[in-house]
């Protein structure tokens, strides 16, 4: 098929979808948590098959990490979606509401948006992560992952579908879009009126090229050059353990630290137990001079370094004199997506707060928690560093729009 006869007969499951109920929802959601178990086998040989052809590509750690499924991420994938089952229906919530002085009762309510596109890159877990959150807030979804992913994502689609059909829905609630040809993604970005919504999921290019040459609407979800700045009332062992834990906990997702900011005043505290515990966990340190003078293993550090996402065993740091400094630095070089600030000062915490223009800000926390998981919100379709529709983990609320649900008795303009 075409992906415009894809796009309608998700609009033809749309329908279905928005008027199903909360029970039948969560049961499909339940179903495609059991087979995905069930099905285990036939996902991890497909998913090896895709490994094998990466490795052998010349595809990075980086990549092959966010690629690799084994019998423990698929059980994962499974329980987020009967975590997103126990979650409240967003459709029709009441946003708010009131009586006119007509008489007439006004009520915003939630609604979905219809049909959602996905543009993502080689990660099988966003396959059903999407399939599951647009289904709970009453969406098709039309996947287009990469073509490193194609195997995997057929099979885990392939039970997906069948899953929701057995549940009493339409299988074409989900859909899966033909990788092997870039042909696909224009047309989808192309099928405004049959798609309401596209996000994209990815690098910088991919979401670069879906914001610039779609026409249907665009959610943008970011790239993440996450800082964590060291203040001058930093705790440093709390500081050395969060600043660690930030960069080091997984390296290949967007809320991992890329860049480390240290306050002048505790430079010497700070650096040399930082420097060696990332040196410890095999990261290499882009730095500035300053830094350069607690380890000869500091490479210098480039405005490029600075700039980069690098999703790697890599961070750059930076002693700056003050938080204005620090500031400065993440306005240059930040993404919108997360930072955060480690220190004992309150005072200073609510200045970060106010000054830093980011999608989510930590105080004293790892920047790994901007996640919609730990957010509570369930599995997320992505964090958007956008201002329009929504900020940061987009979890059901956010897969919604509302109506005016206007009822009156009889009363004329």
């Amino acid at each position: 098929m075409s992906v415009v006869e894809q796009a309608q007969r998700a609009r033809t499951a749309a329908a279905e979808l928005a008027v199903a109920t909360r029970s039948v929802k969560d049961a499909a959601l339940h179903a495609m948590a059991d087979a995905l178990v069930a099905r285990t086998p036939e996902i991890l040989a497909a998913n090896g098959a895709d490994l094998a052809a990466g490795r052998e590509g010349g595809l990075n750690a980086a990549v092959l990490d966010r690629l690799a499924l084994d019998t423990g991420r698929v059980a994962d994938i499974a329980d987020a979606l009967r975590q997103m089952a126990a979650l409240p229906d967003p459709i029709g919530e009441v946003v708010r509401g009131s009586t006119l002085p007509n008489g007439l009762e006004l009520r915003q309510v939630r609604v979905p948006f219809g049909v959602v596109g996905i543009v993502y890159e080689a990660r099988p877990n966003v396959t059903v992560d999407a399939a599951g959150i647009c289904l709970k807030s009453g969406n098709a979804v039309l996947l287009r992952g990469s073509s490193s992913a194609a195997q995997s994502n057929a099979a885990l689609v392939a039970v997906l579908r069948d899953a929701v059909a057995g549940a009493g829905l339409p299988a074409d609630s989900v859909q899966l879009l033909d990788a092997t040809t870039r042909d696909s993604v224009k047309e989808l970005m192309r099928a405004r009126g049959l798609v309401d919504v596209l996000i994209p999921r990815g690098g910088a290019a991919l979401i670069r090229t879906v914001v610039e040459e779609s026409t249907v609407p665009v959610i943008e979800t970011g790239v993440g050059n996450c800082h964590v700045y060291i203040d001058a009332a930093a705790d440093v062992s709390k500081a050395v353990a969060i600043a660690l834990n930030a960069k080091t906990q997984r390296l290949s997702t967007c809320n991992t630290a890329e860049s480390l900011l240290v306050h002048a005043a505790v430079a010497d505290a700070f650096l040399p137990p930082a420097l060696a515990a990332l040196a410890a966990a095999g990261v290499t340190v882009h730095g500035c001079p300053e830094v350069a003078r607690y380890s000869a293993a500091v490479l210098p550090a480039t405005d490029e370094d600075y700039a980069t996402e690098y999703l790697s065993a890599d961070i750059s740091v930076a002693v700056v004199d003050s938080l204005d400094a620090a500031v400065a630095h993440i306005r240059r070089y930040g993404t919108g997506h997360t930072e955060a600030i480690v220190t004992d000062s309150q005072p200073a915490a609510r200045e970060f707060v106010a000054r830093v223009d980011a999608a989510a800000v930590m105080v004293n926390a790892s920047t790994r928690f901007t996640d919609g998981g730990e957010f509570g919100f369930g599995a997320e379709i992505g964090i958007s560093t956008q201002k329009l529709h929504a900020r940061g983990p987009m979890g059901l609320p956010e897969l919604t729009s509302t109506k005016y649900v206007v009822t009156g008795d009889g009363q004329l303009r």
